[in-house]
């Protein structure tokens, strides 16, 4: 006996395409039958009667015969859109029921016993439980973790696969915290996650500094087969918002996170995260109180690449985060200065040192047997020295900051070249002499 495959949606199409039919149908027989069923006589004979007598007799029948196909026709409709009906409800709620039922049966000695299911993803972390949920233990993705919103607290990491299935991604961390890290692949098959992103500085107060960035989470490794995540970005340094206490210093950028192993056998490994960029020295920030010689923050150093298994390409190193930019040396009439040595006018003030670039991240060896060493991470740029000028003032020039050291190349394995280490970081450009440009960087050791 051959199977029997029904589409309601078809079949409720079908139902209204003949329905249609039918309607235009009787519309023509109800349009004939005032000019067949009674037929007149063309003469007084009876021989001209008999002829109309024929001819209204077959448009009779036709009428008659018509009625009853007209009846047939509307149930045959009312069959076919009751079957599609009928079909659509079974799809609809049995289906669906079984399945949660069948999963349910097989997901509860596993999720009784391990506190994890068979067969199914892992529930995103929440505020209360930051932390993604594991993936079944036969096929299933972790959850994501949860992205912060507390000031200091560290994102949710993402939650782990089971057999086949990949890791979660890690949350983003609170204020100045740590990314989440991603969760780790299947054991068999899966990519590990992403690295989650490290949390903005705080903002400098009049009685605390900048804050630096938080670390980028660490990307998860793969099982046997599959690629590892990526790190997290680091986070942005605070800036020195309107603290006027000393010579403040802008908050360093996060470091990012190291790159997820590749698969035991097969599979790339992750990238490591770049580098936070450092804050900036801009003390405005809607005030007319500025500490003009405050210094930029440092850039985060970049994560170090994953490395492969057997056979894969190791990761590449992150980038080194950007410094930031200085005070501002130049300011309008009428602000209020501190710390502006050698004023001259009623308003002049010197300007502060860009933030260094962070390095470049250590790239990941490639694969035992087979597979490209990934590359060292590129340094970050020198803070670029930024600002206005105003008539009438003495401006003593702002230095840019000094690039960042590219990252090295990972060694040699057992076959294969080392890997190239990353390019040097520029330096940042200062501005208004006697303000000097910052030195570059150091390329990396390949």
């Amino acid at each position: 006996m051959s199977d029997l495959l029904a589409a309601p949606e078809l079949l409720a199409a079908a139902a209204k395409d003949i329905a249609g039919v039918g309607s235009t149908l009787n519309s023509a027989n109800a349009l004939a039958a005032a000019n067949t069923t009674a037929v007149a006589a063309s003469a007084a004979d009876q021989v001209s009667a008999a002829v109309a007598s024929l001819f209204s007799g077959h448009a009779q029948q036709y009428q008659a015969f018509s009625s009853q196909f007209a009846a047939f026709h509307e149930q045959f409709v009312q069959t076919l859109a009751g079957a599609a009906g009928s079909y659509a409800g079974a799809e609809a709620s049995a289906v669906q029921t079984l399945q949660r039922d069948v999963l349910g049966a097989i997901n509860a000695p596993t999720q009784a016993l391990l506190g994890r299911p068979l067969i199914g993803d892992g529930a995103d972390g929440t505020a209360a439980n930051a932390n993604g949920g594991a993936g079944g233990l036969l096929y299933g993705n972790g959850g994501k973790g949860y992205s912060q919103t507390t000031a200091g607290a560290v994102g949710g990491a993402g939650g782990a696969a089971g057999l086949l299935g990949n890791g979660g991604a890690g949350g983003t961390g609170g204020t100045g915290a740590a990314g989440g890290a991603g969760g780790s692949g299947g054991w068999l098959y899966g990519n590990g996650g992403v690295g989650g992103q490290g949390g903005v500085g705080s903002l400098a107060t009049t009685t605390a500094l900048a804050g630096s960035g938080g670390a980028g989470g660490a990307g998860g490794a793969a099982g046997l087969f599959g690629s590892g995540g990526a790190g997290g970005l680091g986070g942005v340094g605070g800036s020195t918002g309107v603290n006027v206490a000393g010579s403040p210093v802008a908050g360093l950028g996060g470091e990012g996170g190291a790159g997820g192993r590749g698969g035991l056998l097969v599979g790339n490994a992750g990238a490591g995260g770049h580098g936070g960029s450092g804050g900036n020295g801009f003390l405005d920030n809607g005030s007319s109180i500025m500490v003009a010689n405050a210094a930029g923050g440092g850039g985060g150093n970049g994560g170090v690449g994953g490395a492969a298994g057997l056979f894969g390409a190791g990761g590449m190193g992150g980038m080194g985060g950007s410094g930031g930019s200085p005070g501002v040396p130049g300011l309008p009439p009428g602000s209020t200065v501190f710390n502006g040595p050698g004023a001259t006018f009623d308003f002049s003030a010197s300007g502060g040192v860009g933030g260094p670039g962070g390095d470049g991240g250590i790239g990941g060896a490639g694969g035992w047997l087979s597979g490209a060493p990934g590359g060292g991470g590129q340094g970050g740029a020198g803070g670029a020295a930024i600002y206005t000028n105003a008539a009438n003032s003495t401006l003593i020039g702002a230095q840019g900051g000094t690039g960042g050291n590219g990252g090295d190349g990972p060694p040699a394995r057992q076959w294969g070249p080392a890997g190239p280490g990353g390019p040097a970081g520029v330096g940042g450009i200062g501005k208004l002499q006697p303000g000097a440009n910052g030195l570059p960087g150091v390329a990396g050791l390949g």
